[in-house]
């Protein structure tokens, strides 16, 4: 606003205070008050002396002026506070969405939580609609690579069911290549709603879990031959809904060994192996690499960075032992030790009757998975026992020798196992390449 405007008040005022001085002989009754018109260089005092000049018309003029720059200040002043409301109000709501609370950080002990403590099963729906589509797009590569798979086994073992059931399958996948292909088009020519995007996406989802379904339940013929821990899982995607889950819970243990074979590349972080929860602590025992941190063992809330150099894309068998005394921990990859320490959760016994998962990060028993934390790679021969594995054990299980023992707490079994979203199970090929 220009500095004209603004000065014509103060002047009327001390035009005011001059003709006031100027009648001090008299009683305020007798004062008169002459409102005059005054240039922003004039004299002030001078000016608004009586007989100074200026028609009664001049100073209604100026009054008028006054009193329509008074309103204009007024409405300014009014709409400047609407609009920072109303930014408030918008920065409230971003504060309100964000995943992490400012100050959080992943690596820090008990208060590691504060960014696990939101329900984040809706994170993906709010991603933006080309992340969503890639996603999908990803996920028919993976069937289209099964039926190939698929293909390759029929041809080995003539059957026209198989292959009838193939031929259904491939139909059902071109289909839903094509509503892909719709969406990017409706996205290019600005056509897509984004209201509808959660109801597409979920009928989209629906019909890949049953399409993963019939295409496990064809499978099944080239899984009757092998042994029951030679299979892998496999998460290609960094979704809130992909995951398995074991069918037993854990005992209360004052020591553990777990152990698995493990396969990523993903970049930042790998994310979360497994995870288990137990009413009232979410964060029980989690093996986790989030973000760019490093791999870390949580138990009871407590954190461990583990020396794992693990992200190049091969199969790495990696364990961890814990004791309750001393919180006394081993880190070993490929059979070699590679890091240990004390005070890990000492004297917290692992509690019994929670949920074990095995690709997301549990923020509730069971549930509140966050797509940002979830495994990508693949995953076999998950093992745990309730004691502390001696290195020749552990030697033995990265060796694939015939001598290695399964969990006596949850041994690797695809009976023991239940998955969902669209994860996979192939034969676990990596024991064959050692051996």
């Amino acid at each position: 606003m220009a500095a004209g405007p603004r000065l014509v008040l103060p002047a009327l005022l001390l035009a005011l205070l001059c003709l006031r001085g100027r009648g001090q002989g008299q009683g305020f009754g007798q004062t008169r008050f002459v409102c005059t018109s005054v240039p922003l260089d004039g004299d002030v005092c001078a000016a608004s002396a009586p007989g100074g000049g200026g028609s009664a018309e001049e100073l209604r003029s100026t009054v008028l002026q006054l009193r329509e720059t008074v309103l204009q200040q007024k409405e300014t002043i009014v709409n400047q506070k609407d609009t920072i409301r109303e930014l408030t109000a918008k920065l409230g709501r971003c504060e309100s969405q964000s995943v992490l609370e400012p100050g959080d950080s992943k690596g820090g002990g008990a208060g590691r939580k504060g960014g696990f403590a939101k329900n984040t099963m809706g994170d993906l729906s709010r991603a933006p609609a080309a992340e969503t589509l890639s996603q999908l797009g990803q996920t028919l590569q993976s069937l289209k690579t099964r039926l190939e798979n698929l293909e390759q086994f029929s041809r080995m073992n003539s059957s026209s069911q198989t292959n009838n059931l193939k031929d259904i399958l491939q139909n059902k996948i071109d289909d839903l290549e094509k509503q892909v292909l719709s969406r990017v088009n409706s996205l290019e020519e600005g056509k897509y709603n984004p209201k509808n995007e959660s109801e597409e996406r979920g009928k989209i989802e629906s019909t890949l879990t049953s399409l993963h379904q019939r295409i496990s339940d064809l499978e099944k013929g080239q899984k009757d031959n092998r042994p029951p821990d030679r299979f892998q899982l496999t998460f290609p995607l960094r979704t809130n809904y992909m995951y398995a889950k074991v069918k037993k819970s854990l005992p209360e243990m004052y020591a553990f060994s777990v152990c698995m074979w493990i396969k990523s590349s993903a970049s930042p972080g790998m994310g979360t192996p497994f995870s288990y929860a137990v009413p009232g602590q979410a964060n029980e025992l989690v093996l986790i690499e989030w973000g760019n941190n490093p791999m870390e063992i949580l138990i009871n809330d407590k954190v461990a960075k583990l020396p794992f150099v693990i992200n190049d894309g091969k199969w790495h068998h990696i364990c961890v032992t814990w004791t309750t005394r001393d919180g006394v921990w081993e880190a070993y990859q490929d059979g070699t030790q590679t890091g240990n320490g004390e005070n890990l959760a000492p004297y917290h016994p692992i509690k019994p009757q929670g949920v074990l998962v095995l690709g997301q990060e549990q923020d509730t028993l069971g549930g509140g998975f966050d797509a940002t934390q979830a495994f990508v790679g693949e995953l076999a021969h998950f093992n745990m026992w309730d004691r502390k594995l001696s290195p020749g054990e552990v030697y033995s299980l990265a060796t694939c020798s015939t001598r290695a023992l399964a969990g006596n707490v949850i041994a690797w079994a695809e009976a023991n196992i239940d998955i969902y979203g669209g994860a996979t199970k192939w034969t676990f090929e990596a024991c064959r390449q050692l051996n």
